[in-house]
């Protein structure tokens, strides 16, 4: 069972930092493709930023410049570095994981689509 792990989220004041780590469980996985996203009440949920496993990255034009996806290939993580936070950046951060993993009774890879259950993040002085 694959399961998507987040952590890194807390309070920062305006202008501080925090890095989000985003990390598939189990066995064998590859991520081919991660997506970080924001939810906040009443509106939609955004794109954040994304990266691919060849290391195309894209970012939503409110954290250009500020935010930075990246991927481990030894830790099989995904991070989310957030520099020069603001109060509008607050909410809760959810990773989209697009990967494979090895199935262990028929040893096929098998492709999944998860997503991790959220860590928060509060700017505010």
């Amino acid at each position: 069972q694959i399961q998507v792990v987040e952590s890194g989220g807390g309070l920062v004041q305006p202008g501080g930092s925090l890095r989000l780590s985003c990390v598939p469980s189990g066995v064998d996985t590859i991520i081919l493709a991660v997506g970080w996203y924001r939810q906040t009440p009443g509106k939609q949920r955004e794109l954040v930023a994304g990266i691919t496993q060849g290391g195309s990255t894209n970012y939503a034009d409110s954290v250009k410049g500020r935010f930075t996806i990246s991927h481990d290939n030894a830790k099989n993580t995904v991070y989310l570095q957030m520099n020069n936070l603001k109060p509008e950046d607050t909410g809760v951060y959810l990773c989209n994981v697009e990967g494979t993993y090895s199935d262990y009774e028929t040893a096929l890879r098998v492709g999944y689509d998860l997503w991790g259950q959220g860590t928060q993040v509060t700017v505010s002085s």
